[in-house]
């Protein structure tokens, strides 16, 4: 007999996102070529100041660093910040392991087990994830494709708000769904926030990532919840470095630094070397981020377009971020995903999606639904349309 697993493992959701890897792995092992349009990995090069920095290292020993992370790279970023209009001081940054580690941090400083947070559904997997991880229950606030994921009325947000409830956290521009926050519902969540007295966590990792006219609304840009505001941030999309795992959360709420500190000194520090290309990449020429946005926004266009003239397929134009929530004739979308691994080939490749069931709290929504990232050039993806094509005429035959 052996002993059993704790209850919060039984309880943690596998990623939507990775979920699949082991049918990816078997594909490949097959000589199956495969379109990843299931992670937002960016085949996009990394510029060539961080890669610069990597290999300038000059070190004899690879040294632990301080745990809020070194002040050279915290110092610089407050100069980044405030190009965005963002007011902060080093002390106000704290290095993380990547935004993931940011978000973990957030929910142990700021939320017992038993507390609840509100999330807009669809969300990035790992909200909930993490929030199983620390005790912490999810309550959601519904959005639907059809309107391509625009928040519902406030009111919906105040049926969410109990006794327990601790925070409310946004992702602007949205991961999965690619939508992007108006200023008059930024201003609403900011009134529920200061009403109830909660915090109000705001994952801003993808805001340069912005396709239309409509401004950017950072949380920190919302007067009277400056206390209240945790940010979480990353360099991994904004300069194609997902692999260095340097993130950084942002609070002028110093209770609440001094919390995540606990938590920072227990894991140490933040990768070094990472640091390093960090703040190198901070120095990115304005001419190399300009290209990669107007590749993204190509990428978007021709990517919503070809999916939309697919019979039965639907795809809301999304705003920000890489990726976009797509409705597909399927019974079973994490199922046809799974199917397109294992089953199906056309000419030698196949296509790799995230299931949309998944994004959702709910295990009854987005059952036929997939996030797609638009994180291959071109080429690739008119050929991951016809894939897709095919697979759905073939699923579909089968089925």
């Amino acid at each position: 007999m052996k002993p059993d697993i704790s209850q919060r493992a039984q309880n943690m959701p596998f990623s939507p996102i990775r979920k699949l890897a082991k049918y990816e792995e078997a594909a490949r092992r097959n000589g199956v070529n495969i379109y990843h349009l299931n992670i937002g990995q960016p085949d996009i090069k990394t510029p060539g100041c961080g890669l610069d920095a990597l290999k300038g290292i000059d070190r004899d020993i690879l040294e632990y660093s301080p745990s809020q992370g070194h002040i050279s790279l915290r110092t610089k970023l407050v100069s980044y910040y405030a190009e965005y209009g963002i007011d902060l001081s080093p002390d106000e940054i704290i290095i993380t392991a990547g935004g993931s580690e940011a978000i973990m941090f957030a929910y142990m400083a700021c939320l017992d087990p038993g507390d609840e947070i509100v999330v807009t559904d669809p969300s990035y997997a790992n909200y909930m994830a993490f929030a199983i991880s620390c005790g912490a229950v999810v309550k959601s606030v519904k959005t639907n494709i059809e309107d391509g994921f625009r928040l519902p009325p406030v009111e919906e947000f105040e049926k969410q708000i109990t006794p327990r409830t601790k925070a409310i956290l946004i992702c602007n521009p949205n991961n999965p769904t690619g939508y992007l926050y108006t200023r008059k519902e930024m201003l609403q969540i900011r009134d529920i926030v200061r009403d109830h007295n909660l915090f109000l966590f705001s994952d801003e990792v993808y805001r340069e990532f912005i396709y239309t006219k409509q401004p950017y609304i950072s949380a920190f840009h919302l007067e009277g919840i400056e206390e209240n505001v945790v940010l979480v941030d990353s360099v991994s999309k904004r300069y194609s470095e997902c692999g260095i795992r340097i993130g950084a959360l942002i609070t002028k709420n110093r209770k609440v630094r001094e919390a995540v500190m606990k938590f920072c000194q227990a894991r140490l520090s933040p990768p070094l070397v990472g640091q390093i290309i960090a703040e190198a990449s901070i120095s990115t020429p304005k001419e190399y981020m300009d290209e990669v946005y107007e590749e993204y926004l190509s990428r978007r266009n021709f990517l919503i377009d070809g999916l939309n003239k697919i019979e039965g397929v639907y795809a809301p134009t999304p705003m920000g971020a890489f990726y976009v929530m797509v409705k597909l004739p399927v019974d079973d979308a994490e199922k046809f995903c799974k199917w397109c691994l294992t089953d199906f080939q056309w000419e030698g490749s196949t296509i790799m999606m995230a299931p949309g069931a998944g994004f959702y709290t709910d295990p009854g929504e987005g059952r036929d639904q997939v996030r797609m990232a638009y994180i291959l050039n071109k080429e690739d993806l008119a050929k991951a349309l016809v894939v897709l094509k095919k697979a759905l005429e073939e699923y579909n035959h089968l089925m």
